[in-house]
This record gives structure tokens, sequence and C-alpha cells, in this order.
């Protein structure tokens, strides 16, 4: 089962990323086969619709999980369309964010936490 996180960097030591559309990688882990690959998120450098295109990425690329701190309408709308559980109140390193998951301490999101988009690309 590949579970995807938010991350500033390519790897288990990167920081998460609490911003979903918006975040400059998914790191996806897959604990049944232990590996560990990335992806650069198209969307957050996207002009508009950085969500939707988060979004589809993740979905194309297997995941079942995404661990993240805040996930809009639009987006939230796809992720439950594709069948992938969304986990909020990710924190420190994504290596501490896994272990949070999977000793069931990550609340699971059952609508959108944050409105419809900032439009603003964080630095």
């Amino acid at each position: 089962m590949k579970i995807c996180i938010s991350a500033c960097g390519k790897d288990l030591d990167s920081e998460v990323d609490p911003q979903f559309g918006r975040c400059n990688f998914f790191v996806i882990i897959d604990p049944d086969i232990e590996s560990v690959a990335s992806i650069k998120n198209p969307g957050s450098e996207a002009s508009g619709g950085a969500g939707i295109r988060a979004a589809e990425t993740i979905a194309r690329a297997g995941v079942k999980t995404l661990l993240t701190g805040s996930v809009g309408p639009n987006s939230f709308s796809i992720l439950s369309e594709a069948g992938i559980e969304t986990c909020s109140g990710i924190k420190g390193t994504v290596a501490f964010a896994l272990r949070e998951y999977q000793t069931g301490k990550l609340a699971v999101l059952e609508s959108p936490n944050a409105s419809t988009h900032s439009g603003i690309k964080k630095s």
C-alpha cells in the first residue's frame, strides 16, 4: 500500500510540507516492499488548479493514503473519488510523519480542511 507525504524535499529526512496543493514534492513510501520514491509536485508552481493537479498526480501514482496538513475542496473531491484516504496533522520529518501514521496518531479527514485556495505560493 503506497503512502504519500507532502514534503519540502525528496527523502525521509525532508521536512513535511503541510500544504498539499503547493508542496514541492510528494515522498511515496511502500512499506510492503520497503521502497521510497519522490515525485515533483506539478501544482507547486501552477498559477491555478494546483490542488487538482497534485491530486491527479498522486492518484496516477497508485497512492492509497495521503499524509498532509491541509486539503481544499477540489483536491479532496478528487482524492475521495480515487479512494485515497487523507490524514492530517503532519509535522516534523517525513520519517516522523510516517511513524505517526503507522501508530494511529493522525486524524483521517472526512471533509476538506482548507478553503478553496489561497492563491499564494509560499516562499
